[in-house]
């Protein structure tokens, strides 16, 4: 899903955050680091978030990078055409020169079928990721009275969930913080001033808050979770973030909720086993 607010997760949080309460204070990031600071309430010190999953991307809105081996050997195979046809010695074409022109177009259909051949050893469909269903508007609300630290923990994770996965729309609550990003259905009664509100009267209602278990919607289902969602979800992920209890703790009864992730999709059985592994460790990075 290649869009403008998938290509750059950093200046859309510098620039359409919408302010809640407080004016949004400008926070600087080193652009080179490959890891965020993942802010921890009860201890000084701050863990590192581990952001490898990130791909290279050169920042182009519309134009998604997985496919550039594809359009870099499109453009050699041309160029080789051109050359066998337009050339100064066209008509009387030597073997060394054929040898030549026949290994650059095979190192160029190589190129073209790159893209194809990494979504089959990842275990993809040959299908994009999920669509974006009509009527939705593409928002990122974020809490204002937070540490500089969170908002860029908030803003790298849900951007490595809508790349990574086949999410259109993410919600994170932890530890006070809210951030929703994606593609959503804003009601009409309510505005972008109050639109955190809205998510956290929605959040109260539903019952969200101390979430311990992980919840899984691979279709529809007539759970009350759908009316918050944006039209056209067809799955749903709401995992726990849980809080590691004090050592000589009960185990069972040290283990709070702090919050959770919520992940919207417009495709049937978007998840798979891996994905939900790989988004519970993302949790449970923030529950420290």
């Amino acid at each position: 899903m290649s869009n403008l607010l998938y290509s750059n997760p950093l200046i859309q949080f510098k620039m359409k955050i919408i302010p809640a309460q407080f004016p949004a204070k400008k926070s600087t990031m080193k652009p080179a680091s490959i890891s965020s600071r993942l802010q921890n309430s009860q201890t000084p010190s701050n863990q590192q978030l581990n952001l490898s999953v990130l791909r290279f991307t050169l920042g182009i809105p519309g134009l998604d990078e997985s496919y550039l081996p594809r359009w870099i050997g499109y453009g050699f195979a041309s160029l080789l055409i051109l050359n066998h046809f337009l050339g100064s010695d066209s008509a009387t074409p030597t073997p060394a020169q054929l040898r030549t022109e026949a290994i650059g177009l095979s190192l160029a259909a190589f190129s073209v079928i790159i893209p194809y051949l990494g979504k089959f050893l990842k275990g993809a469909s040959a299908a994009d990721q999920a669509t974006i269903p009509e009527g939705t508007e593409q928002i990122f609300v974020m809490s204002q009275n937070i540490l500089d630290t969170k908002k860029e923990d908030l803003a790298w994770a849900t951007y490595i969930l809508l790349r990574n996965t086949n999410t259109i729309a993410v919600l994170i609550s932890v530890q006070g913080a809210l951030c929703a990003r994606g593609y959503w259905n804003i009601p009409e009664e309510a505005s972008r001033k109050n639109l955190l509100e809205w998510f956290e009267k929605q959040i109260e209602r539903i019952g969200l808050k101390n979430l311990k278990d992980t919840l899984y919607f691979p279709q529809n289902s007539d759970s009350v979770l759908w009316e918050l969602l944006p039209k056209g979800t067809r799955s749903l992920l709401v995992q726990p973030v849980l809080q590691v209890p004090k050592p000589g703790a009960n185990q069972m009864e040290g283990i709070e909720g702090e919050g959770f992730v919520l992940l919207a999709s417009s495709r049937g059985y978007a998840y798979s086993d891996r994905d939900k592994a790989w988004i519970g460790a993302l949790a449970n990075k923030f529950g420290g």
